[in-house]
């Protein structure tokens, strides 16, 4: 399996993760080339050698109207939710500088149209990029308080992290890893200064994204993981933990502006890991006085208990009896709870185990954004192949509230399955 793991142990942003997948890749200076060439407006890209505690690796530069942000460990994202505030944007200083040009801000809508109007991508990728987007209006709107609609981002701020966002989104697509996996985000420690005062470390609306994410704080003073970064990570990344077994092809090292004692980086290792396999406990048991009624209650409290899966089986039994073969997958280490469900619930009087090798697709869950609101979608990689499906709740309660069928809304919505 084509596996990406992402080392995040001083946090992660916007162009420190473009910096180390470009190094992954086998021509990144075409691939700078090709950024230049997408259609952002007065971005121009670059890319040059960076030294973090003897490693060489790459930094990545954005000018917006020929002006780099004197931002360190940034990914230069800067958010309004009223016009007529000053604006505030995550660094690692939390400086706030004047250009001397005048500072225009733009609304969600506004960076759609660039993306769906201009950018010279495929439709997976602006697809991609207004779903990262999406996630960090979420973040802002949760933690100012109002709608999405009217959260603005700063002119020069939002370039520079479109910029960004659609260089990891190119990437990953480039790339095409099976599977993503990250190690713990390392956020930093502190406090930080805002346009709207001293908040802790992590922002508010980093922290709001990295819910469910692990992540630790550390002896580092400063915002190590800002809301570009925690974004990229929430949308791409399958699963965090240990770097697994893997024959690594290439690795990459994306720098930040500032030094410290430890290498300010983000490591990226692309390669070969074996196809994923466990072992299930297959729990079985004959019935043949039970009702249907009474054998999909049973199946109901089994699946709410933790089961994988849950299916019956008709057969034949004693005395020419017609009987139901109920039969449970589940995590060997849930199989006595299995158990006294399956006593419970059913009329059996003895249950079987087998444990059965399996053969899995590494499985995850996303949420993107549709005319229709949020729906899920199940994503499963492995083996060489990609399976993407939309949840069937999600999509049957739009069809519902659309007066439509459910192969109509699957169609609009891309879903191939």
């Amino acid at each position: 399996m084509k596996t990406l793991y992402l080392e995040c142990g001083m946090g992660a942003a916007g162009d420190m993760l473009t910096a180390a997948l470009t190094e992954l890749l086998p021509d990144p200076a075409a691939f700078i080339e090709k950024m230049n060439t997408l259609g952002i407006p007065d971005v121009v890209i670059s890319r040059e050698a960076s030294v973090k505690c003897g490693i060489v690796g790459t930094h990545i530069s954005v000018k917006v109207h020929g002006i780099e942000e004197n931002c360190e460990m940034h990914d230069h994202h800067e958010h309004e939710h009223h016009h007529d505030h000053d604006h505030e944007h995550h660094d690692h200083d939390h400086d706030h500088h004047d250009h001397g040009h005048h500072h225009t801000h733009t609304a969600l809508t506004d960076v759609e149209h660039i993306v769906k109007g201009h950018l010279q991508v495929s439709e997976k990728v602006k697809n991609d990029i207004m779903n990262v987007y999406g996630l960090i209006a979420e973040a802002e709107s949760h933690v100012h308080g109002v709608p999405v609609t009217e959260i603005h981002f700063h002119e020069v701020g939002t370039m520079d992290a479109l910029a960004d966002v659609a260089a990891v989104c190119l990437l990953m697509d480039e790339l095409a890893p099976d599977e993503v996996i990250a190690s713990p985000v390392h956020v930093g420690s502190g406090s930080v200064r805002c346009a709207h005062g001293i908040l802790p470390v992590p922002a508010p609306a980093t922290a709001y994204l990295l819910q469910g994410v692990p992540t630790y704080g550390g002896a580092v003073k400063g915002e190590l993981c800002t809301p570009t970064g925690a974004a990229l990570l929430k949308y791409f990344v399958n699963r965090f933990g240990d770097r697994p077994v893997m024959t690594t092809q290439a690795i990459g090292y994306g720098m930040g502006k500032k030094d410290f004692e430890i290498a300010n980086c983000v490591r990226a290792m692309i390669g070969e890991t074996e196809d994923r396999t466990d072992i299930v406990s297959e729990l079985a048991c004959n019935v043949d006085d039970m009702t249907a009624e009474e054998v999909g209650f049973a199946m109901e409290r089994l699946f709410e208990g933790g089961a994988y899966e849950v299916y019956t089986v008709p057969i034949g039994m004693k005395k020419s009896r017609p009987g139901v073969l109920i039969r449970v997958m589940c995590d060997p280490q849930k199989k006595e709870e299995m158990v006294r469900l399956l006593y419970r619930h059913t009329t059996t009087i003895g249950v079987r185990e087998t444990l059965t090798k399996r053969f899995v697709l590494e499985r995850s869950l996303k949420t993107v954004k549709t005319p229709y609101g949020d729906v899920r979608v199940k994503e499963s990689t492995g083996y060489g192949v990609t399976r993407r499906k939309l949840e069937y709740e999600d999509i049957a309660k739009i069809a519902r509230e659309q007066g439509r069928s459910i192969a109509d809304v699957r169609a609009e919505l891309g879903d191939k399955n």
